[in-house]
């Protein structure tokens, strides 16, 4: 096929173990996962909506919750007890599932939370001026957590994190029966997996060596109570929002060169439900809408190509007006065109100025991820940041913090707004870096040396364990230039240098970091448009192919300055807690030396047979 890779969800996980790969951040990928997305939270419209006050009436999934998780808790916290699996009894006789009732030597869970999305979405997708998608869906799924042991050593230790949790569907309605018989199968197979973790645990530490990090697995922390009422139901004229995808489509069949193309508007309404043994209680609503337009290309030489663009609103309204919308796919028509067109970069290295967006996911993944709390421990962390509390780690002119309290940014949606983390705790504001020094890291509630709470960044996808992930990275400097000069920096730069251009990185699509000791300790970012700037006084020249890499401690000391405007990046990132959505802001920065390498070049070539009506489109113009 001639897209490039696409993001595509991730199956829920009750596996054993922690899946390691590499933390990556995605654009809107192509195409149909783009929903995945699309979709994703935020709060404010949803506020304005629901009281957050306490409802007049507990809903009756919250109650069902409730009753279910303090049954289970208090007969598996008996010494001698059914399992869950005998209770509650088959009224024919005998028992409802044949599981190992647990004895005395059987240890109780000490943890046992519910956390149930609710979530409907409708979804308009057209290529080439036809509907390729159009429908509504409903799904509630439930993660059970069960931790055994205790806070200082329980199942979840080291690569079998992945233990405490356990995903299962949830019925639909307000069927209250089938809702607690769903919870207490979930529970029941949540808590076999944590006994047989347990035991491995504890297997596996009379035989290894001491950990360099011996902290807890878990955090004592205040229950959070907070209710608010379940989302309002979606309210979208479908034929009106249909209309306006197959039009806005419509518009690359007159681009010969655009190989395949996909417009899409998603809109969600879904609300979070989160019950502890501790005593939480939360309910949050979640709404959005958001629209995408995405266009893939191959150039002759077989490289594949592709550019998308992405507006994300709390409601409908919104979202760019029609006009603005067909402006945007112009633009990513004719600039594909040129891209197709544009000579093949050569490495590089030298001067370059990143644009905005393409600086905010510099940061999320140079520096963001290895902020991240569970970062610092662990045999196979690469740790890179652990000893540099209180150390400089980047120019005194920048400081870094997350707020995933913030909305939005200068009247543009953050994706990465949330009230309440994965694990119930409250979102905060966490200023990581101050004046370039080092303060503190992401934290959820798996403790690290010097930090023994969550600071409510604890988050993941459903079917994962929550990990200290980042929200709203929001990057400050205190030395800043216009446009115009930084651009002039950047020729005098690379004059200094001897270099016959700097380079200028525009957009981007999307990068990854690896943390692990056993690989480099290195980061990619994937550009999609990069423009040569020359020192002669040439026109700047677009080029393509280009890859951004290098290693987090050398590159962070080479920002010069940065530009006096913010801009904002929404994404989806992946890593070891799942796939989430992020959104980074920062301003366009002057680097005194980046590396670029090429990218793949593929070896299929360009369509063979003329695409329908191509030399209509081309007299056209």
């Amino acid at each position: 096929m001639l897209l490039p890779e696409i993001l595509t969800p991730t199956p829920h996980k009750s596996s054993a173990s922690v899946e390691r790969r590499p933390a990556r951040l995605f654009l809107f990928a192509p195409v149909v996962a783009v929903f995945t997305l699309l979709a994703l939270p935020s709060t404010a419209r949803a506020q304005q909506a629901a009281s957050a006050h306490a409802p007049s009436q507990t809903p009756l999934l919250l109650d069902a919750m409730n009753a279910e998780l303090r049954r289970a808790f208090t007969l598996l916290g008996k010494s001698v007890a059914p399992s869950l699996g005998s209770a509650p009894a088959d009224p024919k006789g005998g028992s409802a599932n044949s599981a190992t009732a647990p004895d005395d030597k059987q240890p109780p869970p000490y943890f046992i939370s519910y956390s149930v999305h609710d979530t409907s979405m409708l979804t308009i997708s057209a290529q080439f001026g036809a509907l390729t998608t159009s429908g509504g869906s409903e799904e509630r799924t439930a993660d059970v957590q069960v931790r055994v042991g205790g806070p200082g050593l329980d199942n979840t230790h080291g690569q079998h994190r992945g233990s405490a949790v356990n995903s299962m569907a949830l019925p639909l309605g307000d069927d209250r029966e089938a809702i607690a018989r769903t919870l207490w199968l979930a529970t029941n197979t949540g808590y076999g997996s944590a006994l047989d973790n347990y035991l491995r645990v504890k297997t596996e530490a009379q035989v290894r060596a001491k950990e360099e990090d011996t902290s807890p697995d878990f955090s004592l922390e205040s229950p959070q109570v907070h209710v608010e009422k379940p989302a309002p139901p979606l309210a979208i004229h479908k034929a009106e929002w249909e209309q306006r995808v197959r039009a806005l489509s419509r518009i690359f069949r007159e681009f010969p060169d655009v190989y395949q193309n996909e417009v899409g508007f998603a809109a969600q309404s879904s609300t979070r439900y989160f019950v502890s043994s501790e005593g939480a209680e939360i309910v949050t609503p979640y709404v959005s809408s958001g629209f995408v337009i995405v266009a893939v290309t191959r150039a002759d030489d077989g490289m594949d190509l592709f550019l998308a663009r992405t507006f994300q609103a709390d409601t409908p309204e919104g979202l760019p007006a029609q006009a603005d919308l067909e402006k945007a796919v112009r633009e990513v028509g004719a600039q594909l065109e040129a891209l197709r067109k544009a000579p093949v970069t050569e490495p590089f290295d030298g001067p370059a100025i990143l644009s905005g967006r393409a600086a905010a996911v510099f940061f999320h993944e140079v520096l963001g991820h290895r902020l991240e709390g569970q970062r610092q421990r662990g045999d196979e962390e690469g740790q890179t940041f652990t000893k540099e509390l209180g150390k400089e780690v980047l120019p005194p002119f920048l400081s870094v913090a997350d707020d995933p309290t913030l909305t939005n940014f200068d009247g543009i949606s953050l994706g990465g707004h949330y009230e309440y983390d994965s694990e119930g705790e409250k979102a905060q504001r966490v200023e990581l870096i101050q004046d370039g020094v080092l303060k503190t890291f992401l934290m959820s509630r798996l403790p690290i040396a010097s930090f023994g709470a969550s600071n409510g960044h604890g988050r993941a996808q459903s079917g994962f364990v929550p990990t200290g992930r980042q929200g709203n990275l929001i990057v400050t400097s205190t030395k800043t230039l216009p446009d115009a000069e930084l651009r002039k920096q950047l020729i005098e730069e690379a004059k200094k240098q001897g270099k016959p251009y700097g380079l200028y990185f525009e957009d981007i699509s999307s990068g990854f970091a690896v943390t692990q000791r056993s690989s480099p300790q290195a980061f990619q970012v994937i550009p999609l448009v990069v423009w040569r700037v020359y020192v002669d006084g040439r026109p700047d020249e677009l080029v393509r192919g280009v890859s951004i890499v290098g290693t987090p401690l050398a590159s962070m000391k080479k920002i010069l300055v940065t530009g006096d405007k913010r801009e904002v990046f929404d994404g989806v990132c992946g890593a070891e807690s799942g796939s989430i959505p992020v959104s980074a802001v920062a301003p366009a920065m002057l680097l005194s030396e980046i590396e670029t390498q090429r990218q793949a070049q593929g070896t299929a070539r360009p369509p063979i047979l003329p695409i329908p009506g191509a030399d209509a489109s081309k007299e056209a113009k």
